[in-house]
């Protein structure tokens, strides 16, 4: 059945209730036993066009920087103490700075800060903006928040490459400030593939390409068997991360793509096997292949959806070596279970996004954000994600925006975290409310 906007329509799977309690049941599946009341609103509801414009406006206030959740190790305060070299008071001190509701940075010494991910998803959103509407002053926009990418981009490697503004400790690693990470540099990747496009194919094409040096001569490679490739998180550690690898195989495929180089296309289908291979029985994908990272969640699930369609989109190329031989099919029935457990298990019926498949709270900006970039991305290979897309944004946009224009970090069981996240919460809405209106039209 299509909609009056030409659309077509499809019945939706099964989520549950808004704002259910929930319990669990066979198979691990949630069951509503109530409904939650939505807060009543006297105002007249905000449109995404209102609330894309008024978060770029303040985001640019604030000059694009900001505080991170995972920021604390920049307080000058911890750095000043014996304990900055402990990992576990480092883990203690990002959880401190993460978890509380209210933002101590200020008092710590945390500085507010650009971050190379940010400005990489930043750049995406004006690049949206201007494919909607290719103004001067929208491509403007795009050149100068492309410009600051290019400018961050850290030295010293065999290609281009970007880190974080702060160091991070994780379970199993330490990343000291300023260390080459695939996420942030596979973000800067799709900004600049996607200038290329549309901007200009020889002013940012030819260096996207060294990005593909970076990932292929200095990140680590699990290659446990001959036609598959799990790319490390950065080039200190071993990592098996499922999400990291895949943001790799997609900047390899898009350049590839691009230029026809076949064997770039080849690494990106090596590390698409070694993903779907490991998908679960249910549909789902865990964060990565160790014993500490079993487990879950909406974003990354997203992340992985987002990448492999764009994979799959860079299709096969001249004379494809034989890895490539029959991965289409499998690669479009693992994103659709991917995608069918995804949004059975990640979402409610009003558009509430759980961060864990089994659990209500907390309900993140970051999760609708990167869901609503998937959503966007899926359009025409799975029918009805425009709508869903639609129905996270208005479900953001009341519930998670402040009247300032930005958006709130989580909403908890009995409060909100209103500190405003200049990467993980503003960047990724104004990324994703700009692939919407693209998307739309509006």
């Amino acid at each position: 059945m299509r909609r009056g906007d030409g659309r077509l329509e499809r019945k939706r799977p099964r989520l549950h209730s808004e704002g259910s309690e929930v319990k669990q049941g066979k198979r691990g599946r949630l069951r509503s036993n109530r409904r939650f009341a939505l807060p009543a609103h006297s105002k007249m509801p905000v449109t995404v066009q209102t609330a894309h414009r008024d978060l770029w406006k303040w985001c640019r206030a604030q000059g694009l920087a900001g505080y991170d959740p995972y920021d604390g190790l920049n307080s000058r305060l911890f750095q000043a103490t014996p304990l900055k070299k402990s990992r576990t008071a480092q883990l203690a001190w990002i959880q401190f700075h993460k978890r509380l509701p209210i933002n101590f940075r200020s008092l710590t010494g945390v500085p507010r800060e650009r971050n190379a991910k940010a400005i990489a998803l930043f750049a995406l959103a004006a690049l949206a903006d201007f494919r909607r509407h290719p103004t001067k002053e929208n491509e403007i926009e795009a050149r100068e928040l492309l410009d600051d990418l290019i400018w961050m981009n850290l030295k010293g490697f065999s290609g281009a490459c970007w880190g974080y503004n702060f160091d991070w400790q994780s379970r199993s690693f330490f990343v000291p400030r300023g260390t080459p990470t695939i996420v942030p540099t596979a973000f800067a990747a799709r900004a600049l593939c996607e200038a290329a496009e549309v901007l200009s194919r020889d002013e940012y094409l030819p260096f996207a390409r060294t990005i593909c040096d970076f990932i292929l001569n200095d990140l680590n490679r699990s290659e446990e068997t001959k036609d598959e490739v799990c790319f490390s998180y950065s080039p200190l550690d071993q990592t098996r991360v499922f999400n990291a690898s895949l943001l790799a195989g997609e900047t390899l495929a898009t350049v590839g793509k691009m230029l026809g180089e076949v064997s770039l296309t080849e690494w990106a289908v090596a590390a698409a096997l070694y993903t779907v291979r490991r998908q679960q029985q249910d549909g789902s994908w865990l964060y990565g292949a160790d014993s500490h990272q079993l487990w879950a969640d909406n974003f990354h699930t997203a992340y992985m959806l987002t990448s492999l369609s764009r994979i799959i989109d860079a299709g096969p190329v001249p004379e494809p070596g034989a890895v490539a031989t029959g991965s289409s099919d499998q690669f479009d029935n693992a994103l659709r279970r991917g995608y069918d457990f995804w949004v059975e298990r990640f979402f409610l019926k009003d558009g509430w996004p759980k961060y864990y498949p089994d659990r209500l709270y907390p309900a993140d900006i970051h999760a609708t954000a990167s869901a609503i970039v998937a959503l966007v991305d899926l359009r025409g290979r799975i029918p009805g994600t425009l709508m869903l897309a639609e129905q996270l944004a208005e479900w953001a946009i009341t519930n998670l925006r402040d009247e300032r224009g930005f958006f709130y970090y989580q909403r908890r069981r009995f409060l909100k975290v209103r500190i405003p996240y200049m990467r993980w919460s503003e960047a990724w809405m104004t990324y994703a409310l700009a692939r919407l209106r693209e998307a739309t039209g509006e």
